[in-house]
């Protein structure tokens, strides 16, 4: 690799002016290599104005993101975000439709925003650095482009740790040809929260960042094990049992948005889940002692929209009372399949089903493998009390399905075709010192994957860490070989396994590919797809 900064390289002649949220999921300044992996500056996509197809509407919209204080329910968080409640704000438009979407920057610091899932054009990607300049304070910046195919979506910046803010909101593109064969529809927002309250994500990820620890590439890297093969026995939860070493940034005694130790964790069946100890977990923007009320009756069929909008927290999800019927899984439909309780990781979203009883319900969202009260909604048809916020709900002890064991809807499989090129891509990483990276490379050492537009492209990605990882695909679909077909955009990758997933290369430009836990992606565990 060449020793041009990447500063140099991706900011050349754009003429920012802030440093202070310049990353981009991992687009760092200051440091040596570039993202490109070339001495030329990566060249920026234009974004050539749109007109909306016959038929199609224009939906307009304006983003404000700025510092304000949120009520989660009777607690106080000074954070950013979009807009003054977190549960109301819901970007919606028809499949085809052109979204013209201006942001106008009131924050302190340089962002941008993602469109998680959707399959658009490269210059609307939001990726600074990559597929347009940082969104300067003071300045504004308009997205467009058009929504292809329905689903729950959501978005959020793609600078630095912005995420882990109040910087998020649904994005619901509806499919015209939908019967919509239900009485209600509930959109429900996962998240974990520490910003305004404990430690902010600014601070946790500079905690982390000071370890500056190597990417170990052996099997079951874990700990300060470098490589070594780790047992993969279910006892692992938090930190694979370092039990809060003291090379890792100690809980403060508030707890508030510490560092996870072990002490501080849960077992997993998913091995190590998550980083970072939240004081709280939230749904639709509400703390657990202060839930949403969602009201119906008996009898009613429902359709929820699950986002997880988390930045490091596997939820386990179940409905007291209930069984679900998962319908579709990251906007595209799945045979429908009954399940008490499912896992949606960071960036996952699912569609489901369910016919209300008559009484009062919880839906709980539980961190896996993380101490902490489970976020929650109230569901009332009926009479009767509402359980204290510390009662458990016997479907959360279930086994819970994982998206990857669902199966596509035959009208939605890409068709069958071998593979063109196969591209391996390891997982690889270690909690203590902390990193993380692909192929054993931070990114900007990294060398990005390249393929041929036309081709069906394979990524074999191969998890060898004690942690799961769910790794994001920018601007495609997958289809999951291993699950028939399955397609997502976002897959969880549990500990020492691999999975296989086709794109389509038909949408040419630089992608990223990413875990989408935060803090894994913005200390190195990303890299580029281009073509």
């Amino acid at each position: 690799m060449n020793t041009m900064s990447r500063r140099q390289v991706l900011l050349a002649g754009l003429g920012v002016a802030s440093t202070g949220a310049l990353s981009a999921c991992g687009l760092k300044t200051g440091s040596s290599a570039s993202a490109s992996g070339s001495t030329s500056p990566l060249a920026l996509p234009t974004q050539s104005p749109l007109s909306p197809s016959s038929g199609a509407h224009t939906v307009t919209k304006t983003l404000t993101p700025r510092q304000l204080t949120l009520d989660l329910g009777g607690v106080k968080a000074t954070t950013w975000a979009y807009h003054d409640e977190l549960d109301t704000p819901v970007l919606r438009a028809t499949a085809g439709d052109l979204l013209r979407i201006r942001v106008d920057n009131k924050l302190p610091a340089s962002t941008s925003v993602h469109w998680h899932g959707i399959a658009l054009r490269n210059a609307s990607d939001g990726v600074p650095g990559v597929t347009q300049q940082p969104i300067d304070p003071g300045t504004r910046f308009t997205y467009e482009f058009v929504a292809p195919d329905p689903g729950t979506y959501f978005f959020h910046p793609h600078s630095g740790v912005q995420i882990d803010r109040g910087l998020h909101a649904p994005l619901i593109i509806d499919d015209p040809r939908e019967p919509g064969d239900y009485d209600r529809e509930w959109i429900i927002t996962l998240d974990d929260w520490t910003d305004g309250i404990g430690k902010s994500p600014d601070d946790i990820l500079a905690a982390f960042k000071k370890q500056n620890g190597p990417v170990s590439t052996g099997m079951g890297s874990m700990g300060g094990m470098h490589g070594s093969s780790m047992p993969s026995s279910g006892g692992m939860g938090g930190m694979g049992g370092m039990d809060g070493s003291s090379s890792m940034p100690s809980a403060s005694s508030s707890g508030m948005g510490s560092m996870a130790g072990s002490s501080g964790m849960a077992s997993s069946p998913l091995g190590d889940a998550g980083d970072v100890t939240y004081p709280h977990y939230v749904l639709n923007g509400r703390v657990p002692a202060a839930p949403r009320t969602l009201t119906g009756k008996p009898g009613d069929k429902v359709r929820l929209r699950i986002i997880n909008a988390g930045s490091d927290t596997i939820f386990k999800i179940a409905l007291s009372g209930h069984v679900l019927t998962v319908t579709h899984a990251d906007g595209y439909p799945v045979t429908p399949t009954k399940a008490t309780s499912v896992y949606l990781a960071m960036g996952e979203r699912l569609d489901a089903t369910v016919t209300l009883g008559d009484g009062v319900f919880v839906l709980a969202a539980a961190p896996e493998g993380k101490k902490g009260t489970p976020a929650r909604a109230i569901v009332r048809t009926g009479s009767g009390s509402v359980p204290a916020p510390t009662a458990t709900i016997a479907e959360l002890s279930s086994t819970a399905l994982l998206a990857t064991q669902l199966a596509p809807a035959p009208s939605e499989k890409l068709p069958d075709r071998n593979p063109d090129q196969t591209l391996e891509v390891q997982l690889n990483g270690q909690m203590d010192p902390y990193g993380w990276g692909l192929n054993g490379k931070k990114f900007g050492e990294d060398t990005p994957l390249r393929a041929t537009r036309g081709q069906r492209v394979r990524l074999t990605m191969t998890n060898m860490t004690m942690m799961a990882h769910p790794m994001h695909i920018h601007g495609h679909t997958w289809a999951l070989p291993g699950s028939n077909g399955l397609r997502k955009d976002t897959v969880l990758i549990p500990p020492m396994q691999t999975i296989q997933a086709d794109l389509q290369a038909d949408n040419p430009g630089t992608w990223m590919l990413h875990c989408h836990n935060i803090y894994h992606a913005e200390v190195g565990m990303m890299t580029s797809l281009r073509y």
